[in-house]
């Protein structure tokens, strides 16, 4: 059963979370409340649960891991941070784990005020008391979402309107999400802890690589790697795509073999302290990449390399996807993918037959994490502290019948974690090998740590 245990934080690290409260109050103004539910146990199939995962943003703010909570911040003189949690039970905590309770969530977790979840209702009108706007998320919790709109009127239909209250409903995303954005120090000591491990387990999902074994049998290493090393979790579905499979943008039903001469492309991340690695790897499933799966790869690798650096403070973050697409669109053309002029081919997107989407995203508690790409209609400039991916690729189907036969089948893909500084770009997986060299001497010469197990 899906037993949940509240994760013990170190005394220092409260000071953290604080920290961000504090941020956000201050973003905030004067007179709003903020609203920040956390996550619920979610049923897996009959009375059996999902793993519980925080909700992101309420984790940043609190470092608070139990479900059925809820965090109110009210900015102002008399700002304040209340937590909702679920009462202590000694008969439930005997089934389900133990919990901080009323008592913890002052005491160890540093709040103002507590309250038990199921007093929600009755207190939450009288923290909306002389507020004029309440900062909340519609749409992510529809009794909670109850709960802030009948609180939020509350002084509009009471008897002689003697109570004043919040009259206006504002995206508290449009507060947290820049907050987010921008990575702390200790943020960012987490990523790099989480891009060691994840480079590990890619290491090690390419050392148990060879012809007939199972996908599968690639994802456990992996994460039995990730375990092992201490990540709490897959920060995703891991995606193990073997041979074609590799064309497919998210396939993860990881069950296939692997051919004797096809490519595997792994997409995983290790999470580590509630954030996430994101790394994608290609690489020849019998330890030699053909020629033609190699002049693929060098190509997306050369593209990645132009996209990576670029990834300094005052480029343009369109500009890093505009640089790989030139370089991917050109060295399509040398490979006789595509036929024309480059300028012409990227007018006309003509690429997108092979490369579809974008050459990266935001990274940190989320895998694909929150921030604005643009503003007033113009691509947001990287900033120090920002991290992004870059991972362009080429897919060329398999039944593509004006693509060389030779190229048929072929998906290439290669990620990196990048930390925006005010020098030079910050590969922060840089330790997970990629040239054509390293990676096929990982495959064939490093002996693998995990057993492969057949019965």
């Amino acid at each position: 059963m899906g037993s949940v245990t509240n994760t013990a934080v170190p005394a220092n690290a409260m000071s953290l979370f604080a920290s961000r409260r504090a941020s956000l109050l201050a973003r905030l103004g004067d007179d709003t409340v903020a609203v920040i539910p956390g996550a619920r146990m979610t049923i897996r199939n009959s009375d059996v649960e999902h793993d519980f995962r925080q909700d992101s943003t309420f984790f940043y703010l609190t470092g608070f891991d139990e479900p059925d909570s809820l965090l109110v911040l009210r900015a102002g003189a008399d700002a304040e941070a209340t937590l909702f949690v679920r009462p202590r039970d000694k008969a439930m905590e005997t089934w389900t784990g133990r919990r901080a309770g009323v008592a913890g969530a002052v005491e160890t977790f540093g709040m103002d005020a507590a309250f038990p979840i199921d007093q929600l209702d009755k207190e939450l009108p009288r923290l909306f008391e002389g507020a004029s706007r309440v900062a909340f998320t519609l749409g992510q919790d529809s009794a909670v979402q109850a709960s802030v709109l009948k609180a939020a009127q509350r002084h509009r239909t009471s008897p002689r309107l003697t109570v004043l209250g919040p009259d206006t409903l504002v995206d508290l995303r449009a507060f947290i999400h820049d907050l987010r954005l921008i990575k702390l120090p200790a943020e960012i000591a987490a990523l790099r802890r989480a891009a060691k491990v994840t480079a590990e387990g890619h290491h090690e999902a390419m050392r148990s690589s060879a012809p007939g074994v199972w996908e599968y049998e690639l994802q456990a290493a992996l994460e039995y790697t990730f375990r092992a090393a201490g990540a709490a979790r897959v920060g995703y579905s891991s995606i193990v795509a073997g041979g074609d499979n590799a064309t497919i943008l998210h396939y993860n039903t990881n069950r296939m073999q692997l051919p004797k001469d096809g490519l595997v492309r792994i997409d995983a991340g290790a999470e580590v302290e509630y954030l996430t690695a994101d790394v994608t790897r290609t690489f020849p499933a019998n330890g030699y990449f053909s020629p033609e799966q190699r002049a693929v790869y060098e190509v997306v690798l050369a593209a990645e390399e132009a996209s990576i650096a670029a990834c300094v403070p005052g480029t343009a973050y369109e500009e890093t996807h505009h640089i790989a697409v030139r370089v991917l669109v050109e060295g399509m053309v040398d490979l006789g993918l595509l036929k024309g002029e480059v300028d012409e081919l990227i007018s006309t997107e003509a690429y997108k037959r092979y490369y579809m989407h974008r050459t990266g995203h935001w990274l940190g508690m989320d895998v694909h994490d929150v921030g604005l790409y643009s503003a007033a209609g113009n691509s947001r400039l990287l900033e120090a502290g920002m991290v992004t991916t870059i991972e362009p690729r080429i897919y060329i189907d398999f039944d593509d019948e004006e693509a060389p036969e030779a190229f048929r089948g072929i998906g290439v893909r290669i990620e990196d974690d990048i930390l925006i500084t005010a020098d030079a770009p910050d590969i922060m997986t840089i330790d997970c090998v990629k040239s054509v060299a390293d990676v096929e001497a990982m495959i064939r010469d490093s002996p693998r740590w995990v057993r492969r197990v057949t019965l």
